[in-house]
């Protein structure tokens, strides 16, 4: 068997290229062009930011009209949660579903908004709300538990819709 050695050319640089001039100018362009172009800033506390459909802020709970929670406590959020952050606690009940959330606690330190426990939840229980406004003064206000994370269906329903829209 023979064997053919490829040699490789090195493709010579024109005059131009060496002296990285057209590359110069496409930047230069690029930049005077986002600088002349309309700028928006939002006046924040006074005008607040309309997020669209497809937005996702803090993670919720959805409550049903009659007050129980659509969670199973399958615990399928906090083992897909690549941050870690979502811990549930299931217990027994005698109601249809057999099952609800003892404890249900999201870290919104760890949370990063990633919204895979929006899409793997079997009951659409969690929800990203278009929630963005969170401050805290302590690492304790910043686990947030059923009583912060519960909301009515009603207040959510646009967002359920955008997601069955997708499924």
């Amino acid at each position: 068997m023979e064997t053919k050695s490829v040699k490789k050319r090195k493709k010579d640089l024109t005059f131009w290229e060496k002296i990285y001039i057209p590359e110069i100018i496409k930047g230069l362009k690029l930049t005077f062009q986002n600088m002349l172009r309309p700028k928006f800033t939002f006046e924040y506390p006074e005008e607040k930011f309309i997020p669209p459909k497809a937005y996702r802020g803090r993670p919720v709970l959805v409550e049903e009209e009659n007050g129980m929670e659509r969670c199973v406590a399958c615990g399928l959020c906090s083992r897909v949660c690549p941050a870690l952050a979502i811990e549930v606690q299931a217990a027994e009940t005698d109601a249809e579903k057999e099952r609800y959330p003892e404890r249900f606690e999201i870290n919104m330190l760890r949370c990063i908004f990633c919204g895979f426990c929006e899409e793997v939840c079997p009951e659409e229980a969690i929800v990203m709300s278009k929630d963005y406004e969170l401050a805290f003064f302590s690492r304790e206000e910043a686990i947030y538990g059923k009583d912060k994370l519960l909301v009515p269906v009603k207040q959510l329903q646009d967002r359920i819709d955008f997601l069955r829209q997708y499924r």
